[in-house]
């Protein structure tokens, strides 16, 4: 008998409910557990190979998720140095324009000449102030406001006069609170608070 005809034989007179019992495994006919053996090296073969696909899908997604981030950082950057003279520029005009803010700013020592170039400005615009008090100074967050409250007689055109001139002062000064009542005498008391501001030096304070 030929190998062949002996092996379909062998399959042909093998009971395949054997195969639910493993201990009977070392009497089954060679091509059994030649077959046996095959399929389950196929099977192992076939899921290790999808497993492992799965593992490099998963990594190529990752590595193509990092890859769009890196673009991104780059371009940004590459914008960035494409453009970095113009920010150093607009840098140095902003220290400039705070410079200038800052020396607009009174420092205490010359808030009281302040108090004079404001009463200056309500005499010179013909105005009579019989009140001008400065208010305790309010801190705030990076700078302190000086609160003065004002209060004059005069009429609507030298009010005016005396808003044009404070806008006009060297120092900031801004005007808040307005209050205005008629008199009998054709004159109009008005009450404001001007407010100039000084710069808040974090070492003095300590």
């Amino acid at each position: 008998m030929s190998f062949i005809e002996t092996l379909v034989t062998d399959l042909q007179n093998f009971d395949w409910s054997d195969l639910q019992d493993l201990d009977t495994m070392g009497v089954w006919p060679a091509p059994v557990k030649a077959i046996i053996v095959t399929v389950l090296v196929s099977g192992c073969l076939t899921a290790g190979y999808f497993l492992h696909i799965q593992n490099l899908q998963s990594e190529l997604a990752a590595a193509a998720a990092e890859e769009i981030t890196i673009r991104a950082e780059f371009e940004g950057k590459a914008i960035l140095a494409s453009n970095l003279e113009e920010y150093r520029a607009q840098t140095f005009e902003m220290e400039e324009s705070f410079t200038e803010l800052l020396q607009q700013l009174p420092s205490a020592t010359e808030v009281p000449g302040l108090v004079d170039d404001v009463t200056d400005t309500g005499k010179g615009s013909g105005l009579d102030i019989f009140n001008i008090v400065l208010e305790p100074e309010v801190f705030q967050e990076f700078y302190i406001e000086l609160p003065i409250d004002i209060d004059v007689i005069g009429d609507y055109h030298d009010f005016g006069t005396f808003v044009s001139g404070l806008a006009s002062l060297d120092r900031i000064v801004t005007l808040h609170d307005f209050t205005i009542k008629a008199r009998t005498d054709s004159y109009l008391d008005m009450s404001i608070v001007a407010k100039t501001y000084r710069y808040k030096d974090l070492e003095a304070e300590l």
